[in-house]
């Protein structure tokens, strides 16, 4: 649970299991996240080994960010969670 805990990483993983993206994509797919704390929770991730983050060597450097393996398992395995939500919190 420690890997999921904080406001935020739950939405960072889905919005990651769409595919890899860059900061500010990312910072987009969230509102009301703060840059501090996007950072943070990806450097955290990262540490946990459910997100990699890959550099790019070109003109302008670029950094995307992706799920790993786990992070992947992770995700699936919460989508039950997800779906309890929309039918119970959200009316859907």
């Amino acid at each position: 649970m420690g890997v999921i805990e904080g406001k935020w990483k739950v939405s960072i993983l889905w919005a990651l299991g769409e595919g890899a993206c860059r900061f500010g994509r990312l910072r987009r797919m969230l509102p009301g996240i703060t840059e501090k704390v996007l950072a943070s929770h990806l450097r955290e991730l990262e540490r946990d080994g459910m997100v990699t983050r890959e550099e790019f060597a070109e003109t302008v450097p670029k950094v995307e960010y992706s799920l790993t393996g786990p992070g992947i398992a992770l995700n699936r395995a919460l989508e039950p969670l997800g779906d309890w939500g929309k039918r119970h919190l959200l009316g859907g």
